[in-house]
């Protein structure tokens, strides 16, 4: 989704990649619904080294990867964040430092030909997440399931309140909530459809997307191969689906272990590979000037432009990103504008699918 560690300016004034993505090319469901395992979607390999652009299974990774290489993955767990009322739904984004939360207010809609609504949960639910409200005003008081009642502080962005819930929020959206779903996914789908194998600690709003298709066989056939794995921390905000945003601040961690193991990697000439945007906002966040990557946690607001470039990364492990999405700059700094381009060229004539469930792209050199 869009509106996480990009720019303030539109990706398609930095690069040509501004396309049409049609409405076949969008997952509309896990791959598993569609008779693959998690680890049998397809890998698009952008080589910098050679400018050369492939296309393998994702189970291929171990081998398109060698020892000394280290593979950073978010281990942030994904939370219910949805909560439905009558007509609209409240999407929990991001938890304060003062214990509020930032949150979205969204239009609940029903899917046309499916008349009478959506129960939450229930699998094959006809409702869409709907479009952004904008009403609400500051000090409201909004009824919630369950006799909970959520009250709204203030606007942090056009698009997100302030707000502070009568109870605690995670185990509120434990019993409540359900994940947060998009119009391009027809139904609704298990907590465990949008957590992926590293998913240890609860609290992104939307699932680290890029970790979804490892598995424990796929993770042990990297470590056999002398492949490294080192986990960081960052919890995921809501995204906007409707406009590109710039990024706000979100909570991460990078642990002194896996500050080591960067650098251990880099001085025996392995390649440090990101999984995930999320990932390379994190380290660049932790990275000095030097590149060099320290044990660092709290509140980011780290941009990636090609511009500004990258320091602690070799490469990404990523979704397919959304035209204009503000992914596209932090891409374009790793990968350059030209090789991006004739990526997503490539992916689109091949008939890679976008989104959460997906086909993934791997940036390397």
């Amino acid at each position: 989704m869009s509106g996480r560690g990009g720019g303030t300016k539109s990706a398609a004034d930095a690069m040509a990649a501004d396309f049409v993505l049609p409405r076949e090319l969008e997952a509309h469901e896990p791959p598993e619904a569609r008779g693959l395992a998690r680890d049998g979607v397809r890998l698009l390999v952008s080589d910098r080294g050679t400018g050369e652009v492939g296309h393998h299974a994702f189970a291929e990774l171990p081998g398109l990867l060698g020892p000394g290489d280290l593979l950073v993955v978010n281990n942030s767990g994904t939370l219910p964040a949805a909560v439905r009322l009558d007509r609209l739904a409240v999407h929990f984004s991001t938890e304060r430092e003062d214990g509020t939360w930032l949150v979205e207010l969204r239009r609940r809609r029903e899917r046309a030909g499916f008349p009478g609504g959506a129960v939450p949960g229930e699998p094959g639910s006809a409702e869409t997440a709907g479009e952004p409200y904008g009403g609400g005003a500051d000090g409201e008081w909004l009824p919630l399931p369950g006799g909970a009642t959520l009250r709204l502080l203030g606007r942090e962005t056009p698009r997100l309140w302030r707000a502070s819930l009568d109870r605690e929020v995670t185990g509120y959206l434990r019993r409540y909530g359900v994940p947060i779903r998009y119009s391009y996914v027809d139904r609704d789908w298990p907590l465990a459809d949008y957590q992926t194998v590293f998913g240890v600690r609860p609290g992104s709003a939307e699932m680290p997307s890029a970790g979804r298709p490892f598995t424990t066989g796929l993770v042990t056939s990297l470590v056999s191969r002398g492949v490294g794995i080192a986990p960081i921390t960052l919890h995921t905000g809501v995204a906007s689906p409707e406009k590109d945003e710039p990024p706000y601040p979100e909570r991460f961690e990078v642990p002194e272990a896996t500050a080591r193991q960067v650098e251990l990697a880099r001085a025996s000439g392995g390649r440090v590979i990101a999984v995930g945007t999320t990932v390379v906002r994190a380290l660049e966040t932790a990275a000095l000037a030097t590149g060099r990557v320290r044990a660092a946690d709290g509140w980011t607001s780290h941009i990636v432009t090609p511009e500004v470039g990258v320091r602690a990364v070799n490469g990404l492990l990523t979704g397919l990103h959304e035209p204009r999405s503000s992914h596209l700059l932090m891409l374009s700094a790793i990968a350059g504008r030209d090789l991006l381009s004739r990526s997503y060229a490539e992916a689109l004539q091949e008939g890679y699918l976008w989104h959460e469930f997906g086909d993934v792209h791997l940036i390397t050199g």
